[in-house]
This record gives C-alpha cells, sequence and structure tokens, in this order.
C-alpha cells in the first residue's frame, strides 16, 4: 500500500510505499546536477537504481524520454505509480544495474546507488539494507556501473553518480577513466550521519574510514563524459 506523500521542492512530491528507499540529500544534490544539463525533448536518460523515481520523474518532467531501473518489485510499482499520479510517461524495468538497457545508448545516465561500508562482504538479497549496503569498501556496485556505463553512452553522453567519499572518490574517477570516460566531481556536500551510519560508527573507526569524534559524511557528485 501507498506510504505518505513526501515533498522535495516544485513538482518533486513522491508517494513512498512501505520498504521503497526515499528521497534524501544524495537525491537532492544528484538532483541540482541533473538541473544542470541540457535535458529536454529528444534526450535519452536512463535512471539507474530509481527507487521511487525522483529522478526520473525530474528528467521526464523536461521532456526527456526516461527509462527508470531498479531490481526490487516494491520500487518498479512505486515509480508506476509515481509516473501515473504525475500524468508522466516513464519506461520502468525491473532488472539488474545496467544489464537491462544493454544494447541502447542514452544521452544521460543517473544513478544515486548502493554505497555504504557494510560489515557484509556481501550485498544484502532482501530487506531495506539493499538501498544502501555495499560491501567491506562500498564499492560493489559503483564499480560495475563505472565498468558498464560506457557502452550505453552516446558520444558527448554524461553519466551523473553520487556517492560518499566513505567509499573513495578518487577511486572511482580513476576507474571511470580506465573505462574511457574522464570524470571530475562537480559537487561537495557535507551531511550529517544518518541512521545507518550511526549505528556502525565504530565499525567504521576500526576500519580507518572516519576519526575519533567524526559525525558527517561528504557527498560527492562525479560527472564522467564519454568523449568519442
Amino acid at each position: 500500500m501507498p506510504g505518505p506523500m513526501s515533498t522535495y521542492g516544485q513538482g518533486g512530491r513522491v508517494m513512498l510505499p512501505h520498504g521503497v528507499y526515499g528521497p534524501q540529500g544524495d537525491t537532492l544534490l544528484l538532483r541540482e546536477a541533473l538541473e544542470r544539463e541540457t535535458v529536454g525533448a529528444g534526450t535519452t536518460v536512463l535512471d539507474v537504481g530509481t527507487g521511487s523515481g525522483f529522478l526520473a520523474l525530474a528528467a521526464a518532467r523536461r521532456g526527456a524520454r526516461v527509462t527508470a531501473v531498479d531490481r526490487t518489485r516494491r520500487s518498479v510499482l512505486a515509480t508506476r505509480l509515481n509516473a501515473a499520479l504525475a500524468g508522466l510517461r516513464i519506461e520502468v524495468v525491473r532488472g539488474d544495474l545496467l544489464a537491462p538497457a544493454v544494447g541502447r545508448r542514452f544521452h544521460l545516465i543517473l544513478s544515486n546507488p548502493p554505497y555504504v561500508p557494510a560489515p557484509d562482504a556481501t550485498l544484502p538479497e532482501r530487506g531495506p539494507a539493499r538501498a544502501w549496503d555495499a560491501g567491506h569498501d562500498g564499492r560493489l556496485i559503483i564499480d560495475r556501473l563505472c565498468d558498464g556505463a560506457a557502452d550505453l553512452l552516446r558520444p558527448g553522453g554524461a553519466l551523473l553518480l553520487v556517492h560518499s567519499a566513505l567509499c573513495g572518490v578518487p577511486a572511482t574517477l580513476e576507474r571511470l577513466e580506465r573505462a574511457g570516460l574522464p570524470a571530475e566531481v562537480t559537487d561537495r556536500r557535507r551531511v550529517p550521519f544518518g541512521p545507518v551510519l550511526a549505528s556502525r560508527r565504530q565499525w567504521l573507526l576500526d576500519r580507518g574510514l572516519i576519526a575519533p569524534g567524526a559525525h558527517e559524511e561528504e557527498l560527492a557528485i562525479i560527472r564522467a563524459e564519454r568523449v568519442g
């Protein structure tokens, strides 16, 4: 059943069924980056890990042809619901990351993937942690996105990716470069630890991922462009 309506600025209202990841600080930072891109009629956009469809809706409102992908049924249903409520046409597909879009090309790829370092070395198979946990270093999903995005971008197309500095911004820039996508950090923002990071503060400290007394993480927007 649908949950409460969450509102994030003009035109940013989404229904959040139970268990669906809702827009948070990282989502809003990525939307700000999206707003700087040239998006309009004829622009093809792929939103990977769409969650509630918040970013997919933002792109569709500007006239883009949007494909939204998520691996959970609840998120797929939520995005379809939110698109219908907004009167927008969005192709919503259930599948694993980039796999549903293989063989296609897009002007823009958006992703707010799971990126939180976790005590479990493997990805969770069920439950809400699927939306944020990504192995000991937080890179189980990010690395796959970096390696596969170039094949789905048109020449001149761009990837916009958001993640925490806890999982290594330099590593992402280097991996994208090796994949043929020169990249840069376009935005940084410090935000207070949420409940997940606060609950594993000692584990993060023991692994050297945070300093004693830390209570904030830095989010980064990375923009990579296919030049040829």
